[in-house]
C-alpha cells in the first residue's frame, strides 16, 4: 500500500509511485451508508442536469445568451460529478483504491477544471444579470449568443491552461515515504504534502488558486450585485423592482450554495483543527451537493424555464394525439 518505486535511474533520490492509494471514506464509521447517499446524489445530479440541458436545447425561447450560460453550468455540474462520484462508488464496491499515477493526475485535472468552470459560469451569469438590470435597453445587443459563447470559450482556454500547469507541478515532487492519500480523490493538497523534496511551489500555487479562482470571482459577483442594488433603488415603481428581484433569486441561491459552504470549510480549516474525517465529509458534500441542487433551483425558481417545460409538455401531448389519430385512419 505504501511502497513506492523509482521512476528515474539517473537520480536515485527522486521517487515516483506507480500508484496512489486513495483512503476515501474507509476510516469513517458507517461509511457504506455515505456511499449509498452519494449514489442517490449522483442519480439526481445526472437526471436533473440532463433534464435542464434538454429543455434548453428543445425550447427555442431559451436560445439566448443567458441560457447558453445556464446550459454550460449544467454541463459543468454533470461532468464534474461524473469525474468524481463514479470513482468513489467503484472504490467502495470493488475496492479499487489503488489509482495509477497518470490516472490520478488526469482525474485531478478534470475535477478541478470543472469545479473552476462552475465558479466562472456563476460569474458569467452575474455579468448577465448586471447588464439586464443596469443597461436593460442595451441588454440584447450586449449579451448575445455569440458573445456568451466567446466568454465561455475564453473561460475554457484559461481553465485548461491553468490546471495543466497546476497538475504538471506534481511531477516535480518525489514521494519516498508513502503513497497513501488521505482524501476521497486525487486531491492536490494531500498529495503534495506526501512529498519528500521541496513543495513550496505547490503550496504557493494552491494559495494562488484559492484567491484567483474562488475569492476573486466571488468578489466580482458581490460587486456586480452592489451595482445591481444601486440600480434597483432608482426604479420608482415597486412592482418593477419586485419583478427585477425575481430574476435574481435563482442566481443568488446558486452563488450561496456554491461559495458559502466552500468558504466556511476553508475558513474553519484555517482557524480551527478539524477532525480529518469531518473535513473529508464536509469537502465531499461541498463538491457534490451544489451540482445536484443547481438544476432543481433553476427549474423551480425561473418562470421562463417552467413555462418552457409546460410548452414542451403541451406540444408533445398534441403531437401524441395527432399521431394516434393518424394511426386510427
Amino acid at each position: 500500500m505504501s511502497s513506492v518505486q523509482s521512476d528515474s535511474s539517473v537520480n536515485s533520490t527522486f521517487v515516483r509511485p506507480a500508484t496512489f492509494f486513495i483512503n476515501g471514506f474507509s476510516n469513517i464509521p458507517h461509511g457504506k451508508y455515505y456511499y449509498v447517499f452519494l449514489s442517490l446524489v449522483y442519480t439526481v445530479t445526472v437526471f436533473g442536469n440532463s433534464f435542464i440541458m434538454c429543455v434548453i436545447y428543445l425550447a427555442r425561447r431559451l436560445h439566448t445568451g443567458k441560457y447558453i450560460a445556464v446550459f454550460h453550468l449544467a454541463f459543468s455540474d454533470l461532468c464534474g460529478s461524473s469525474a468524481l462520484i463514479p470513482k468513489l462508488i467503484d472504490m467502495f464496491l470493488f475496492e479499487h483504491q489503488d489509482v495509477l499515477y497518470e490516472s490520478c493526475l488526469t482525474s485531478m485535472f478534470f475535477i478541478y477544471h470543472f469545479m473552476n468552470m462552475q465558479s466562472l459560469t456563476l460569474l458569467a451569469l452575474a455579468y448577465d444579470r448586471l447588464i439586464a438590470i443596469c443597461f436593460p435597453l442595451r441588454y440584447h445587443a450586449i449579451v448575445t449568443k455569440t458573445s456568451m459563447c466567446l466568454v465561455i470559450a475564453v473561460m475554457w482556454i484559461f481553465s485548461v491552461t491553468y490546471f495543466s500547469v497546476y497538475v504538471s507541478l506534481v511531477n516535480r515532487l518525489s514521494f519516498c515515504r508513502t503513497n497513501v492519500v488521505n482524501s476521497y480523490f486525487c486531491d492536490h493538497g494531500p498529495i503534495y504534502r506526501l512529498a519528500c523534496n521541496d513543495n513550496s511551489i505547490n503550496v504557493l500555487i494552491t494559495k494562488l488558486s484559492f484567491g484567483l479562482l474562488v475569492c476573486l470571482p466571488l468578489i466580482l459577483i458581490i460587486i456586480s450585485y452592489a451595482c445591481i442594488s444601486l440600480a434597483l433603488r432608482k426604479i420608482a415603481r415597486g412592482g418593477d423592482r419586485t419583478k427585477a428581484m425575481k430574476t435574481l433569486t435563482s442566481h443568488l441561491l446558486l452563488v450561496a450554495i456554491f461559495y458559502l459552504p466552500f468558504l466556511s470549510i476553508h475558513i474553519l480549516g484555517f482557524t480551527t483543527s478539524l477532525n480529518p474525517n469531518v473535513q473529508i465529509i464536509n469537502n465531499s458534500l461541498t463538491q457534490t451537493i451544489p451540482p445536484m441542487l443547481n438544476p432543481i433551483i433553476y427549474t423551480l425558481k425561473t418562470e421562463e424555464v417552467m413555462q418552457s417545460i409546460k410548452d414542451l409538455y403541451k406540444r408533445n401531448k398534441v403531437k401524441n394525439i395527432t399521431d394516434n389519430k393518424e394511426q386510427m385512419y
